[in-house]
């Protein structure tokens, strides 16, 4: 069945829209395509985009409490599990914990989102 509609992009609410793009930048290469105190936004040819966007009073989720359950993820593949999240730790993420799999983790932006990273097949 066709879709009538076409992802455009995804936006992601938080305290420190530019703070959140430079991360996303270092982590996926994607250019700095707006860099606002209100809004910013990532993106790189064929993809569609991620945005910033600044809301009053953001409180991340508190994830895996389920009293503030997280509202959506995003996924990554990487080749090595460990150089990824040692990386993502330098650049300001976070390793979440617990950890439920073997061949992801579970990682926090300096949002406070949830995301993971995932072992590419070889």
């Amino acid at each position: 069945m066709a879709g009538f509609a076409t992802m455009c992009m995804v936006n992601l609410d938080c305290a420190d829209p530019r703070a959140l793009a430079e991360f996303y930048h270092e982590v996926l290469g994607w250019d700095i395509l707006a860099k606002e105190d209100e809004y910013a936004m990532i993106g790189a040819e064929g993809v569609s985009p991620i945005g910033f966007g600044r809301l009053a009073d953001y409180q991340p989720p508190a994830w895996p409490d389920a009293a503030s359950p997280k509202r959506f993820h995003l996924d990554f593949y990487v080749d090595d599990l460990e150089v990824a999240a040692k990386q993502i730790v330098e650049l300001g993420g976070k390793l979440a914990d617990p950890q439920p799999g073997e061949r992801w983790r579970v990682m926090l932006d300096p949002a406070g989102h949830p995301f993971c990273i995932c072992l590419r097949s070889s």
